[in-house]
């Protein structure tokens, strides 16, 4: 969210890529610069920084509506797109997501894996172009963090090493080599990262306090990865999650948990670990969909009434839990709309809606009162088909860009609180269910929930929905704990083991034998 001046890609990459990375030729250009001499030239000339802010940049595919935390979240039991007559449709490319009939030709699946690879591309190549040793850090990090993610998503994560032959197809790594190698890669680097956000540094910028938090995601998702039907919890991968929870220090727990969101984040929380940038009206990391994607056409600001949440979600929150909604106000008193009648505007919105400036009830495009419904369906008719749904507001509205394209809000990966309850998770793995308690409880005070008497895995299970839902986390959390092909609201019948996994898309089998694809599809 901080104002800075960023640099924007001066150089055409695929030129840098192609003389940095490709074989040694032997012929001169222009009959006196040989190909060794014209990739010495560029590498002087590269501005290496600019390199680097494209790989951050590229971080903006998981706030895009249809990118990877799509994949993560509408799969999961807390988020679908309903189709509403002919809105939202797009030949059932949302439901058979969260109905669990996707296959190997589905755009989603595709258009993730590519982004995901790119950023793998982008930031192997910024390590050609003789970076210092915390850009090379940085680019590393982000590599290992889109590495995780295709490696959560598809279980097959295509690799190359830094100036090895473009013509050669990637090697692949799979399960407990993937997971191994990421590890391997965060440790390495810990060091040359500059400082968390707790210690002066910056949370859009890769840091020695992210790097421990994706550390503690890889040690305790390593066992769904390496098995995702039964995983197993490696008695010193807990030990390791719980001590790099005790080296992230200096933290603390929001006020709001929506004040990690808002415009005004980098100035209200201490919370965050790593974002990626948004600045209003320069730099967009498509935050807006957030909001766009959920509210109704007549809402402020409008939107393109789709996505919506179950009431069992809903109804796992407690009344005094301000997760569950509330009305938000941003530090900044012009980054919010006055809403006179105090109604909810961050969180879940359900019942009728009102006009957050002056609070006059609104209406549907046909007139009828604007009151979201708790029942939904995949496929909605009927007159109240723009209503069904409860919708969820994640990030506060910044009103005060002109720019719908961008806005303050940075977008969030990690946050302290995940820290506190990966901590509690190892502890309840490791038999310590009365320390996981405290860490539960602690962060179920701050948020106005009664504290907890006991806790089992549903119970940890439940907290992490219940502070992270839309994060893109459920679909990996149900996984590691054993749910998500369970039959639910919506998806009467169990699913079958093969979407543990989206299938490797058709495109890039076709141009990589080392992948393979996954069982089933």
């Amino acid at each position: 969210m901080k104002h800075i001046k960023t640099s924007t890609v001066a150089l055409t990459l695929t030129l840098g890529l192609g003389l940095a990375a490709c074989t040694k030729l032997d012929e001169k250009l222009n009959s006196s610069l040989t190909a060794d001499q014209a990739q010495a030239i560029l590498l002087a000339k590269t501005d290496v920084s600019v390199l680097l802010q494209a790989c951050y940049d590229g971080l903006q595919t998981f706030g895009n509506q249809d990118g990877p935390t799509s994949l993560e979240e509408n799969s999961s039991d807390e988020s679908l797109v309903p189709t509403r007559g002919g809105d939202w449709d797009d030949n059932g490319v949302w439901r058979v997501i969260h109905t669990h009939n996707w296959n190997a030709d589905h755009a989603q699946v595709g258009s993730s894996f590519n982004s995901l690879l790119s950023i793998v591309f982008n930031t192997t190549n910024v390590l050609t172009f003789k970076p210092s040793a915390q850009q090379a850090a940085e680019a590393r990090y982000i590599r290992a963090f889109a590495m995780f993610t295709v490696l959560d998503l598809y279980g097959q994560v295509p690799y190359r090493d830094p100036g090895e032959n473009l013509l050669n197809a990637p090697k692949v790594l799979s399960g407990a080599d993937a997971a191994n190698f990421i590890i391997s890669e965060l440790t390495a680097i810990q060091n040359d990262l500059p400082a968390g956000p707790s210690a002066g540094g910056k949370a859009y910028q890769a840091n020695k306090d992210a790097c421990r938090v994706l550390l503690m995601k890889c040690y305790l998702n390593k066992g769904a990865f390496i098995n995702r039907a039964a995983p197993a919890f490696d008695a010193g991968d807990m030990t390791k999650v719980i001590a790099l929870a005790d080296q992230i220090t200096g933290y603390s727990l929001a006020n709001s948990v929506f004040d990690n969101y808002a415009p005004s984040n980098t100035t209200n929380s201490n919370e965050n670990i790593f974002t990626n940038l948004s600045i209003g009206g320069s730099k967009g990391g498509n935050i807006r969909s957030s909001w766009y994607k959920t509210l109704h056409y007549n809402q402020n600001k409008s939107g393109w009434n789709g996505f919506s949440t179950l009431a069992e979600v809903y109804n796992k929150f407690e009344a005094t839990d301000e997760r569950r909604g509330t009305n938000y106000k941003d530090l900044s008193p012009a980054a919010n709309l006055p809403n006179p009648g105090n109604r909810v505007n961050a969180g879940f919105l359900v019942g009728q809606q009102y006009d957050w400036k002056t609070d006059a009830p609104l209406q549907d495009r046909k007139g009828a009162p604007l009151a979201f419904t708790a029942t939904v369906a995949n496929q909605e008719s009927g007159n109240n088909l723009e209503m069904t749904g409860i919708r969820v507001l994640r990030y506060p509205i910044d009103y005060t860009t002109s720019n719908d394209g961008s806005c303050d809000n940075d977008y969030v990966f990690f946050r302290y609180a995940d820290v506190l309850l990966m901590k509690a998770e190892a502890q309840l793995r490791s038999n310590n269910a009365a320390s996981a308690l405290i860490g539960v409880n602690q962060l179920r005070l701050k948020r106005g929930a009664t504290p907890l008497l006991a806790l089992t895995a549903g119970d940890l299970l439940d907290e992490r929905q219940r502070e992270f839902y839309w994060d893109g986390w459920r679909r990996q959390d149900m996984i590691r704990f054993g749910t998500f092909l369970n039959a639910r609201t919506l998806k009467p019948a169990a699913s079958a083991a093969k979407y543990l996994l989206y299938p490797i898309p058709s495109a890039a089998l076709a141009v990589n034998p080392n992948l393979k694809q996954n069982p089933g599809y």
